[in-house]
This record gives structure tokens, sequence and C-alpha cells, in this order.
């Protein structure tokens, strides 16, 4: 058995709120990760990927964060079964460069490829194609959970400890640790993506417009504006679109159909003051993002330009000063289209702004107990720390109830424990779950602890 790294590290999630200091070990043995588990002491113990959960659910002030980091190995690509066999804390843009030369892609691409596999499941994170394909934890065929008791179990869907395996997928690591994993993957004939973009000059029409075709595209998503008011807001583009095949792509492309462009321009120092995303900047960068994506049809974009834009500059979440950030991200159910119209009315004259607006529509829901999606609209707005801002989502917290929706978890970081509990209705199905896989509360994280999980 290898021996444990072993420090005392600070840590923050990726809107760099709300720091708390725990041990935090490192190690790609298993058996080591099991002896930590079932050594871990009356603080307990929470599992760690790449920090890239916005508030604290991968902090545990004063006990044990096991960084996965370390488990990195990619075991297996099944080329013939359009499988992947992959330690937990392998990251989605190393798994992306392992498996697309092999015309294989990943089913659900989160917002950065800076995520591990493992988080991906515990969070059971969607991207743009939640309406057609699903969550992440859709297309995991099994995976290996260490539990409370330092045992192994591999757990399926629909298999031996199916209820395990439903209870970790969007369980946020406090049911098990994701050890290794297998996944489905997508057969595709290039690394490149048609994409359909629209300007839509209000809230009204963007939402139409995607209400009424979204089916035709295997991705969506849309961006709009909440800083401008009146019949502008929501002003924004929508962005659809497909795996581009090999004769999709022109001349030029077709003689590398499988390269990966991921380009890393710069990294943002940590210079950046307090208060510099304002209402100024952000109707700055509002009217620049706005002209910049034209309306325009069956465009060709590669991996970074259609996912994962913000990872061309490492750090991004700099900009926003040493107070931080919080994403607000949450759903409401299709038919409560009133209740989000004045939720982005309260954003928008509420004096706290938001660039970076990220809307889309969700689908069917899986078995996943704590699972965020289901079928509705989900919105994601990040929001400069500053006095106030408690206030303004506390009232979008009540509106979000008022309309039968939900917050998620991978990005919570404020709410109160009753106003998540209310939005989940499976709830007390999980916490049972929770107390017979881990009856002595061994995984604990500083999100749990504050809403009572």
């Amino acid at each position: 058995m290898e021996s444990l790294q072993d420090e005392r590290r600070t840590l923050t999630g990726w809107g760099r709120t709300a720091p708390t200091t725990a041990r935090v070990v490192h190690s790609p043995d298993v058996d080591a990760l099991a002896k930590a588990v079932r050594e871990s002491g009356e603080r307990g113990v929470i599992a760690r990927g790449l920090g890239r959960s916005y508030g604290d659910p991968s902090q545990n002030a004063g006990g044990l964060v096991l960084d996965m980091t370390a488990l990195h190995r990619i075991h297996d690509v099944d080329v013939s079964d359009a499988t992947v066999d992959v330690d937990a804390g392998v990251s989605i843009d190393d798994l992306v460069r392992a498996v697309i030369p092999h015309g294989l892609w990943i089913p659900v691409m989160p917002g950065t490829r800076q995520v591990t596999v493992g988080g991906a499941i515990a969070a059971d994170v969607h991207g743009k194609n939640h309406h057609s394909e699903g969550s992440f934890g859709n297309h995991v065929l099994s995976m290996d959970v260490l539990g409370a008791d330092g045992e192994i179990r591999t757990a399926s869907p629909d298999g031996e400890h199916a209820e395990l395996f439903w209870a970790v997928v969007g369980g946020m690591g406090l049911v098990g640790i994701v050890l290794r994993a297998t996944i489905r993957l997508k057969r595709v004939e290039s690394a490149y993506f048609l994409v359909d973009t629209e300007q839509v000059h209000n809230l009204d029409e963007l939402m139409a417009r995607l209400h009424s075709n979204d089916e035709q595209y295997t991705y969506s998503v849309a961006w709009f504006d909440s800083v401008i008011g009146g019949d502008k807001l929501g002003r924004g583009t929508l962005t659809r679109g497909w795996s581009a095949t090999y004769d999709d792509l022109p001349p030029k492309l077709r003689k590398d159909p499988f390269h990966f462009a991921a380009p890393q321009l710069a990294t943002v120092p940590p210079v950046f003051p307090n208060g510099m995303l304002n209402n100024l900047t952000a109707r700055m960068f509002n009217e620049v993002w706005w002209r910049k994506s034209p309306t325009r049809f069956g465009s060709v974009q590669n991996i970074t330009q259609f996912f994962n834009p913000l990872d061309i500059a490492a750090e991004w979440n700099r900009l926003y000063g040493p107070a931080g950030f919080l994403q607000y991200q949450f759903m409401v159910p299709f038919g409560q289209e009133d209740v989000f119209r004045r939720m982005m009315r309260t954003i928008s004259a509420s004096g706290h702004v938001s660039a970076l607006n990220v809307l889309k529509r969700f689908g069917a829901g899986n078995d996943g107990v704590l699972s965020f999606p289901t079928p509705g609209w989900t919105l994601a707005v990040d929001l400069p720390v500053r006095p106030g801002l408690n206030k303004l989502c506390n009232e979008l917290d009540d509106m979000v109830l008022e309309a039968g929706g939900r917050l998620y978890l991978a990005k919570e970081s404020r709410t109160s424990a009753a106003t998540l509990h209310a939005g989940y209705p499976r709830m007390s199905e999980w916490r049972a779950l929770r107390a017979k896989y881990d009856p002595n509360g061994v995984f604990h994280s500083d999100l749990s602890r504050r809403l009572e999980l």
C-alpha cells in the first residue's frame, strides 16, 4: 500500500467564497484511500476533484478531504463497444483527448472540461443536450463505490446495488466515493459541430423559439442580457447544433477530422479588484457578446468554441475579485414561464449584474434521487458578491419554490436547508439511503452540514 500525501490546505469552490481549512490527502492507492475513510475521525471525509463546484460541496472544515486526482488512469477504451473504463479522477479534458481519435465522444459535456469523472457523476452534470440525451448519470454503465465501511461495491443502474447507484448519482459524494466507472460513449465522424446561431430581441421571443423547435437539435443553449431592461430584457443569442459528419466539414478540416482544438490563451492573474463587473462593464460586455454572434446557419465550430469557451482563459474566476461570486442556478417546470419572467425582471431591477446568463431546456429526469434536472427551464447567472446579494437570492428562492422548482447543489452556496429540501420531493428517501449506507455519518462536507443533508 502506497503512503498518502498529507497536508493542511485552505479550500474554496470555484466562486472563491467561504474558505475553510481541512486535512487533504492524495494517493493513487485505493487501499490507502479506503483506510483513510475508515480512520477519518469525527469530522468525517469528503472527496474532491478539480474544485469546479461553485460553493462548498468538496470542502470539509476541520475534517478530511480526499483529493481524487491521483486516480487518473484510463484503463480501457473499447472502440467496438463504444465504452470507456476510467478512474474517477480523470478529467473530462483528458477523457476527450483519449477517445476522440477513435471516433468516440462523451455523451454529456458540461460547461468546462476541467471536471473529473467522479465529480460529473456526483453532481450528475448536464450539458446542452439534456433535452435530447439526459444527464451524465444516464450514460454510466457501472461504477466502483467506496463505502463508509471502507468496502468497495460495484453498482449498476438496474442490477446489483442499483439503489446505491442512484443515491450516488447526484448525491454530492455523501453516500459513497466513486473510484472507477464504465461509461457509454457516442460514435462521431469528427471533433466538430454544425451550429445554427440566431439573435433574438427579448426574453419572450427567446423562450418561444426554444420551445417551438428545440427537439430538432441535439445541443441547445441560449445566452441573454439581463442588464438591459424594458422591452429588450432577455435580448440574446440562441446557439444550437449537432455533431458534424465528415461530409459537413470544409476540405481543410477533412484532412484531420478528429483534431482536438483546445487553445488556452492566458491565465487570469490574481490582480483584479472587487467591483470590476458593474453595470457599465456588464453593459459593454453584453453589447460585444451580442454583436459578435449574428444570425448564421450551418457554421462549423470546434469543441472549445461550441462547448467550453471559458476554458480558453485559465482561472477566469479571478476576474470577479477577491470577494468572489456565486452562480445561482435553478430550474422551474414548464408552464411556469410567468414566474420565470418575474425572476428576470427582479434580477434586472436589483442593481446586481450578471454578464453570464445561460438558459437551457431540460428533458425527462433520470432515477437519481437527488439529481437536479427535471422537465423545465434552467438558468444559471453569475453574480459578484457584494452587499444585498443574499437578500436578492432569498427573493429568487421564494419564486423558485412558488413555481415548484429547485436549486442545483453543485452551484449552491448560500440558501437555507428548508428551501433546498422543499425543492427535492425525494429528499427523505435519499436521506434514508444515506443512513443505510453511512449509518455513522462518515461522509460529510461543509455543504452537508449547512443544508442538513
